[in-house]
């Protein structure tokens, strides 16, 4: 169906090919999964089957590249419509009308169609993604997710023969993300249509695949296989597959069904009670990685329960010793996240991350004073899991952002207020960079004296106070009755379905949407009553669309704005670009990116201010799992340092990573709030690949996992010796 013979694409000025001699047949009727780091040219590949590169993006294509015997060179787009669909990255850029039903019904309209037959199918996809009730709404004022499915059921529709997806989950939530990959599942099997798909998220779609096509690097020959054998030696790979290569286990499972068959051996060595020496970490305490093992302490039974603080069950304070409700941890007391103590003896358990060399798995503190002491429980510490893949930077354009095809900037918000926040809290003077990659992102002040039990000092001011806050659009009510506070060093992480008014809370605490009731403060101001230019020193805010902040034509130019606008010293955002995605030239137009190239850059623009509030929306949109791992790096030290950060995410695996805490929106309402732990393993929509796989045991990562065994290898070698010992 789909055949590429010595395919070469080179985009001008590029010294190098984005695609270099490709040659390969993709299947007709199955679904193949296109995987592979940022930037080696998955989405020129894809272009390059729609007839997009380079018809719309300009530059150079050698070789042949025919869909169902059409030759793309000598076929616009266009006079492809009726044989290839495509959704590119950003669903805004593939919108021709206003109105969902509109939308859907545009592309056979085109085509010239009969009435009754668009009829009927516009109500089949209405059914088959879950629009029904947004048929009459205005696309601008659906959520991004909703956005997304509304761009896939315009190419459902037509019913064409292939179908070209990028990224067609980024921005759904997990049961959206299953009702839209088994609508493609059906098309596969039922119609026998072709489905060639490009996807960061592995965990949600490689179990779907019938092949995989690996692009390993830029101008690396692809590889096409089963999932199976693409997964053993591909750089990038979800947690399912991650946890197998740890485990040994043969052949690697792809989905969880398959894992939790393999698991009972693994699940009965993390469960091992621990001795007096601490020899295994139990589950519960596996939650919260940060905190070594204190086999030796006992529980003392009246201490009073902080509500800011995750359940520690081996701990209880002294009698006289009452827990201050309003209590956090103060940020200058919080560890860096990569000063990880290695006590003597443990071992470092390696899992080899690909064919080059294994990578190293930190283990645990094993005392409290090196452990951090976040307000809320804290997430996995930051190691290197095997599916970081460290990919090069540079990439070439996606669908609608290349040379020659260029969409506009949406209007209104490419200025530097709104949501299009830079700056942060001025840098702290008077303290020496710590040596090291973020080095900019760690200065610290004097460590602080340490709090005493009967200390009466008070809790740190919360960043952002929400107060039964309410929020209406047009007739409808988006947001209900939300209490929420913000402690400093806490990351938040806000899950939901799409339309659940996640960025709508953004959005408010950043002060670009009016409350209807109720109170919000963010660093003692009234975000909507601010100027911006004053708000914009306490909340920086990364949209869903990182073109909102992008005005300048290159990335130095954006680099030197950012330092410009924050106070910072010259090439503090251009370090912060190049610890997210290396190899991104300085000259390269941001328009030349892709999505989660630009993402990351507008995520460096924000970084840069360093705001006491940082808000993030879907901020692994686009992102591979070595440029998620790098991210979670940054943000971790932020935390570190006591810096809030709240993110918008259908990520999961982010959440178990990073958040101290899970909030979980519903019909513009909480209905959960607390630690990381209690509530993703709860819940079978959120909970993260390993969750599920090692349940009822309270395991979130593969990090975790990890350390616990090493922990554990390491005291048995250590037991032998304590025998010997007279």
């Amino acid at each position: 169906m789909i055949r590429f013979e010595q395919v070469s694409v080179t985009y001008e000025g590029a010294a190098q090919p984005s695609l270099r001699d490709v040659d390969l047949v993709v299947p007709e009727g199955e679904l193949t999964l296109l995987v592979g780091p940022s930037g080696v040219g998955k989405s020129t590949l894809l272009g390059a089957v729609s007839g997009l590169v380079p018809h719309f993006t300009g530059g150079t294509l050698r070789g042949r590249v025919t869909v169902a015997g059409r030759d793309t060179r000598s076929h616009r787009p266009r006079e492809l419509a009726d044989v290839v669909g495509t959704v590119g990255q950003d669903p805004l850029a593939h919108f021709v009308t206003d109105v969902v039903e509109d939308e859907l019904a545009y592309g056979m309209e085109s085509l010239g169609l009969p009435p009754a037959v668009m009829r009927r199918r516009v109500e089949e996809t209405l059914d088959l993604l879950g629009l029904n009730e947004l048929r009459d709404r205005p696309i601008a004022t659906l959520s991004g997710g909703q956005q997304q499915r509304v761009a896939i059921g315009s190419v459902l529709t037509p019913h064409p023969r292939v179908l070209v997806l990028d990224e067609p989950t980024s921005a759904l939530d997990p049961a959206a993300a299953e009702e839209v990959l088994a609508v493609l599942q059906r098309l596969v099997h039922d119609l026998g249509t072709t489905v060639l798909m490009a996807e960061h998220r592995l965990e949600r779609v490689v179990q779907y695949a019938d092949q995989v096509l690996l692009l390993p690097a830029p101008g690396a020959p692809p590889v096409l296989g089963t999932p199976s054998d693409i997964m053993s030696l591909s750089p990038v790979h979800p947690p399912v597959v991650t946890l197998g290569r740890l485990a040994g286990w043969s052949p690697l499972p792809l989905s969880i069904r398959d894992a939790r068959r393999l698991a009972a051996p693994l699940r009965a060595r993390l469960s091992t009670p621990r001795d007096s020496a601490g020899a295994a970490a139990g589950p519960d305490r596996a939650a919260s990685p940060n905190h070594a093992a204190e086999p030796d302490r006992v529980a003392e039974p009246n201490r009073a329960a902080s509500p800011n603080h995750a359940a520690e069950p081996d701990r209880v304070a002294e009698p006289d010793r009452v827990a201050e409700p309003d209590r956090v941890a103060e940020p200058d007391r919080v560890a860096e996240p990569d000063r990880v103590a290695e006590p003597d003896g443990v071992a470092r358990l390696e899992v080899s991350a690909d064919p080059a060399g294994p990578v190293a798995y930190p283990p645990l503190p094993t005392s409290r004073d090196s452990a951090p002491a976040p307000a809320r429980q804290t997430p996995a510490e930051p190691g290197t899991p095997a599916s970081e893949a460290r990919g090069p930077g540079g990439g070439a354009p996606g669908f609608g952002k290349g040379r020659g095809g260029e969409t506009a900037p949406r209007s209104g918000t490419a200025h530097r207020s709104g949501t299009a926040h830079r700056s942060g809290t001025a840098p702290r003077r008077g303290t020496a960079p710590r040596p090291g990659l973020w080095a900019r992102l760690r200065r610290r002040s004097a460590a602080p004296t340490p709090r005493t039990g009967d200390s009466t000092d008070p809790a740190p001011a919360p960043v952002a106070h929400v107060t039964a806050l309410s929020v209406r659009r047009a007739h409808a009510e988006v947001l209900h009755d939300i209490t929420l506070t913000v402690a400093p060093g806490e990351t938040i992480a806000l899950m939901g379905r799409n339309g659940a008014g996640k960025s709508t809370l953004l959005n408010t605490l950043v002060g670009t949407v009016e409350p209807a009731t109720g109170q919000v403060t963010v660093g003692g101001r009234t975000p909507h009553r601010t100027p911006p230019a004053e708000m914009v020193r306490r909340v920086g805010l990364v949209p869903q669309e990182p073109r909102d902040l992008l005005y300048a034509d290159t990335v130095a130019a954006e680099c030197t704005a950012a330092d410009s606008d924050a106070g910072q010293a010259p090439g503090t955002c251009r370090a912060i670009v190049t610890a997210l995605l290396p190899d991104v030239p300085d000259d390269t137009h941001p328009r030349d990116l892709s999505e989660g190239q630009r993402l990351a850059l507008a995520l460096a623009l924000v970084l840069t201010g360093r705001p006491a509030l940082l808000l993030l929306d879907e901020p692994t949109r686009g992102l591979d799992y070595a440029a998620k791992a790098r991210l979670i790096e940054i943000l971790r030290a932020l935390a570190a340092e006591g810096h809030a950060i709240v993110l918008a995410t259908h990520d999961v695996e982010l959440a178990a990573e990073l958040a101290h805490r899970v909030v979980i929106l519903a019909g513009g309402e909480i209905v959960a709030d607390g630690p990381t732990a209690e509530v993703v393993v709860s819940s079978p929509a959120f909970a993260p690949q390993v969750a599920k796989i090692l349940a009822p045991g309270h395991w979130l990562t593969v990090t975790q996992v990890s350390q616990a065994l090493s922990r554990s290898a390491a005291s048995a070698d250590d037991a032998p010796k304590a025998a010997e010992t007279p």
